[in-house]
């Protein structure tokens, strides 16, 4: 029986030359990242979105992505326990979270990761003022759409009831802002009856359940059942307070029928929600204090009244007794 053979060319002539060599795996990674450092040594600034902020012990991975039309790509971000801890006052001071959606600019080194064959950036810094930039920004594009079409005044054209005890209130159920707030109004021994819409108000998701929670509270006052609507949270980084510069929550107390109260628990910041509320307070407990306070001043001014009626009644009286006893005197004569 013949066997086939096949001719390969010269056997002595090699493989590959300097000029156009075979990598392994290994080495071709290894060439990446040389190539890397020598072309980025002091390492390199990139802007982008957080995507998928996942934390591991003191660590803390995600994406960086750019959502440019026609241009998406995304980089993944290592960001290691000692650059957290490094970086943890300065964010502090901006006071500042990072988190889901939020539009950053970071600094670090490239690296390409030879297990997943996947690049990546160890991140060692980052600025502030890109993210607070950004935010006011937007900030700013929703106030001159709202004030365009007079939303942004639309609420404090209503008037608040004289004595505000029906109240609606968006908030998180089981936190410090709602316990806050519903202590507060405790406390005071008045009759209020409150309507809690829980809903979460921190997240990629809060502005549209916030929304819908007020929708829901609103339409519960279009059918007198609500004298206001409050919407509170606690305090937290500036970045989360975000959640409340959103149109969709501006709309949405733009719209309601009866006044909205804001509490959002920021010493120093005004939301666009405090800018299109008809009145707007520092903490959930000032809000509730300010609605005790207009319920304990009702009943003053309706204290007064009545103590005007009674001394008014009574020299009424005393004048027509006196009247009655000269005539009676003037008969007896």
């Amino acid at each position: 029986m013949s066997q086939p053979s096949f001719d390969f060319g010269a056997g002595d002539e090699p493989l590959d030359d300097a000029a156009t060599p075979t990598f392994t795996v290994a080495e071709l990674a290894d060439a990446v990242n040389g190539a890397l450092r020598r072309s980025f040594s002091d390492g390199v600034w990139v802007r982008g979105e957080i995507q998928g902020w996942n934390e591991r012990g003191n660590h803390a991975y995600f994406t960086l992505a750019d959502d440019t039309a026609g241009r998406q790509a995304v980089l993944r971000v290592q960001f290691f326990a000692n650059a957290r801890a490094r970086l943890r006052p300065l964010l502090a001071k901006h006071r500042l979270r990072l988190s889901d959606g939020m539009k950053v600019r970071v600094f670090g080194h490239l690296d390409f990761f030879a297990p997943s064959g996947s690049l990546g950036l160890k991140l060692t810094d980052l600025d502030p003022r890109f993210t607070l930039g950004d935010l006011d920004q937007q900030r700013q594009l929703v106030l001159r759409r709202l004030a365009a079409d007079g939303s942004l005044d639309a609420n404090r054209r209503h008037r608040l009831s004289p004595v505000p005890l029906r109240i609606g209130v968006v908030a998180s159920e089981g936190t410090a802002a709602w316990h806050d707030f519903h202590d507060e109004l405790v406390r005071s021994g008045f009759a209020f009856h409150v309507v809690l819409a829980d809903t979460r108000v921190q997240g990629p998701e809060a502005p549209r359940r916030v929304a819908r929670a007020i929708g829901a509270l609103a339409r519960q006052a279009a059918r007198s059942q609500l004298d206001a609507i409050v919407v509170i949270r606690g305090g937290g980084a500036r970045n989360e307070l975000a959640t409340f510069d959103a149109e969709l929550i501006a709309r949405a107390v733009a719209g309601a029928p009866v006044p909205v109260l804001t509490g959002l628990g920021h010493e120093i910041d005004r939301s666009v929600a405090d800018e299109v509320a008809h009145t707007s307070w520092k903490t959930p407990t000032a809000c509730a204090a300010a609605l005790v306070q207009a319920v304990a001043g009702y009943r003053q001014s309706t204290e007064t009244c009545f103590a005007a009626i009674g001394r008014a009644a009574g020299a009424s009286l005393g004048s027509a007794e006196r009247t009655l006893g000269d005539q009676a005197h003037r008969m007896a004569r």
